[in-house]
């Protein structure tokens, strides 16, 4: 059974860091095309993804908004996703998810879709 897990989650203030973890269980890649991201979902806005990385975690992309701040990358051998994500803005406040199981298409964002696990997420809020 696939599990994926959460946590680094905390409250931060604006210009502020925080790193997000995914542990990640029970999950083989099926194809050299498999990816992983995170995703993040306000109070009452549609989920959105911000960051992939290839199976190898040698190729990442991001939406524009997070570009330059956050970062993607995974430890194969701990079987854990991170997300670094710096100069926190209040506008980055939101419950955050990292999946597992999707397919890159493409170099550009989104880069990476159809994703087939999913973790029950850790909660970010930034104050100004």
């Amino acid at each position: 059974q696939v599990s994926l897990v959460e946590s680094g989650g905390g409250s931060v203030q604006a210009g502020g860091s925080l790193t997000l973890s995914c542990a990640v269980s029970g999950y083989t890649p099926s194809r050299t095309t498999s990816c992983m991201a995170w995703f993040r979902q306000a109070p009452d806005k549609d989920r959105e993804g911000i960051a992939a990385i290839d199976v190898l975690g040698s190729t990442t992309s991001y939406k524009d908004s997070v570009k330059g701040r956050f970062t993607i990358s995974k430890d194969n051998a701990k079987n854990i996703l991170y997300l670094q994500m710096n100069s926190l803005k209040p506008e980055d406040a939101a419950n955050y998810y990292c999946a597992a199981g999707g397919m890159w298409i493409r170099a550009s964002w989104p880069a990476c879709n159809q994703f087939e696990h999913w973790g029950q997420g850790t909660l970010v809020t930034v104050s100004s």
